[in-house]
């Protein structure tokens, strides 16, 4: 059944793909990114082009996660022109990298803003009119960092991808009885086909990076390459964008709970398989276990 779709921070990366794939698997489908007529107005234009080139129904909406005002104007858009709202993508993020002393405090909220606070925005915008249908799924795109290995110098992004991956746990049970789902995407560290390390942050705070120079010099690049190395050769980012067209196509109910593409295999799956059996096996401990499924309530 086609479904009506809204994807934050889709003008690149793997919103961009997932919004695509989607659209090209049926659905109508809302690209959501921030200054729609000033620095993505070429990423708007594309998005259309690609709609009329290969007749699908991507939209595209003007949604900033950093204004309530604009997630709430966004989500009012999208109930007026298709009538209701089925699926929540939350991929909207921002990276930062560098030693972690040298960004000051205002730079790590930030950071926490877009990456945390950005989900709950839209949450807050879109969860009403899901909840008053009866029906759902919210999706969110998380990062292996959140349990897997964890190289230096990322540590903003890192801090923040875990907030979020905590933030949607304990939604999936709070959202459990208005038979609202949820899954959790994990993404490896693709190193090529997204933005991410191109467009990141740097800390303005330059005082303190000459020392770390000194002990880590070319410690980002590094990084960079061994991350790379230890992906296999048809490792394509597509793969994160393939599995969320997946996850939306399975029924209702039988969805999964966490879906790793991990071309790097740095132990996140492994840990958090840990991690959910443990969740699960303690809301029946405490006889919450109706919270594990979404499922209508009499």
């Amino acid at each position: 059944m086609s479904k009506v779709i809204v994807i934050t921070g889709a003008g690149s990366g793997f919103g961009a793909l997932s919004a695509r794939a989607l659209a090209r698997a049926g659905h109508t489908v809302y690209a959501a990114m921030r200054d729609m007529t000033g620095r993505n107005a070429d990423r708007v234009t594309e998005a259309a082009a690609y709609a009329a080139e290969h007749r699908v129904d991507l939209r595209t909406v003007e949604l900033d996660v950093l204004s309530q005002e604009s997630a709430d104007a966004a989500v009012a858009t999208i109930l007026a022109e298709a009538g209701r709202l089925d699926v929540v993508v939350h991929n909207a993020g921002h990276m930062v990298t560098g030693p972690t002393e040298a960004f000051t405090p205002e730079e790590l909220a930030a950071v926490y803003d877009t990456n945390v606070l950005g989900t709950q925005r839209v949450n807050r915008a879109a969860l009403p009119h899901l909840r008053a249908q009866g029906h759902g799924l919210v999706l969110w795109v998380g990062s292996t960092s959140t349990r897997g290995g964890t190289p230096p110098y990322l540590a903003p992004y890192f801090a923040a991808k875990s907030a979020m991956d905590a933030l949607a746990v304990s939604y999936a049970a709070e959202l459990a009885r208005f038979d609202i789902e949820t899954t959790i995407v994990v993404p490896g560290s693709f190193t090529s086909g997204t933005n991410h390390f191109a467009t990141g942050g740097r800390p303005s705070e330059q005082t303190v990076i000459p020392a770390y120079e000194e002990r880590y010099a070319g410690l980002m690049d590094q990084v960079s390459q061994r991350l790379a190395a230890l992906a296999p050769a048809d490792a394509d980012v597509s793969q994160v964008a393939d599995a969320i067209v997946e996850v939306v196509a399975t029924p209702h109910g039988e969805r999964p709970f966490r879906v790793h593409i991990d071309p790097a295999n740095d132990g996140s799956e492994e840990v958090s398989a840990v991690a959910d059996r443990i969740r699960a096996a303690f809301l029946k401990r405490i006889g919450l276990d109706d919270l594990l499924a979404p499922h209508q309530v009499a």
